[in-house]
């Protein structure tokens, strides 16, 4: 098994086949978007191949300037080869491809008290497989109205540069997203285009 961009074609093919699966309507980027960050030298969109077969895949979103730390944006897996530890699997090779040269940062959905059970209960799960992955959370971080937790695979003796080229990361139009977030702060409202129920860029 290997890692191989996902490039051309088969980008639409990933897009249409896997993440449109996975992942629901508003957490979606647009296609055209994420061809727009290729493009740009912001976005790179990874498949975990046995031949030709794709088993799995991670994107990654990095601010062109300075690739020091990079967002682990998407993490899935085919439906057919899913709960055997390739997720896992795929975030340690990440970690080896960028060792030495990028920090790879995730990002966790909190629990959120009083909310849906069921909800919570996958929250807490995801936390915990990053932390089976070997990676330590750094700080609170919050982007479209919700307190994410930030993971990191080491800690960084000075986490300053770290949070800034996060923040950086999203850009500064995007008001909804703060980092860090304070342990008494509330995260900020989530951005007009979401409250209007739209999916366009930027989806969350």
């Amino acid at each position: 098994m290997e890692l191989r961009p996902v490039t051309g074609g088969a980008l639409r093919d990933w897009y249409d086949q896997e993440l449109t699966q996975a992942f629901p309507p508003n957490e979606c980027k647009p296609l055209a978007d994420i061809k727009a960050l290729v493009d740009q030298g912001r976005y790179e969109v990874w498949g975990l191949f046995d031949g030709d077969t794709l088993l799995g895949y991670a994107t990654l979103w990095m601010e062109p300037a300075d690739k020091s730390c990079i967002l682990l944006d998407y993490l899935g897996v085919t439906a057919a080869r899913r709960n055997g530890g390739l997720g896992g699997q795929i975030v340690r090779m990440l970690v080896e491809q960028l060792a030495g040269k990028s920090l790879l940062l995730i990002e966790a959905e909190r629990p959120v008290e009083g909310d849906d059970l069921a909800e919570n209960a996958l929250r807490q799960r995801r936390l915990r497989f990053y932390e089976r992955c070997g990676f330590v959370p750094a700080y609170d971080m919050a982007t479209c109205g919700m307190r994410f937790t930030t993971f990191l695979p080491e800690l960084p003796a000075d986490l300053a540069p770290v949070m800034a080229l996060h923040r950086a990361i999203y850009g500064p139009d995007r008001t909804d997203v703060k980092v860090p977030l304070g342990p008494d702060e509330l995260p900020p409202g989530p951005p007009a285009w979401m409250e209007k129920g739209e999916t366009e860029w930027s989806v969350c």
